[in-house]
């Protein structure tokens, strides 16, 4: 959002801020949000590039497509441990891993 744009509104009276604020996120919860998402993008990022559909990978895991949605899309209930071995599963190195979670980091600092 241009700073103009976040000027007029709130001198309309709305308030200006990220989704952590929004849902009163500690700086910890925050991160850790932080990290689930980068690593399900890692997830999928990895599993397009290897030219795997969901369900492939599901069958790889022993689990469901519905599961490995749920792994890309960050869901509440898939621990970090799920996704880092699907990660691992699928081929993911202690270098790409690092470079997902690097990318949570600045995010926080902004």
């Amino acid at each position: 959002m241009t700073s103009a744009k976040k000027k007029r509104l709130e001198e309309a009276g709305w308030v200006a801020g990220d989704a952590a604020q929004f849902l009163e996120l500690t700086e910890e919860e925050a991160r850790f949000l932080d990290l689930k998402l980068a690593l399900a993008t890692g997830v999928r990022e990895l599993r397009e590039r290897k030219g795997l559909m969901q369900a492939a990978l599901a069958d790889r895991l022993g689990s469901s497509q519905s599961r490995v949605a749920k792994i890309e899309a960050a869901d509440r209930s898939v621990s970090l441990d799920l996704m880092m071995r699907s990660l691992l599963n699928i081929g993911a190195t202690a270098t790409e891993i690092a470079k997902w979670i690097r990318r949570a980091e600045p995010d926080r600092a902004a």
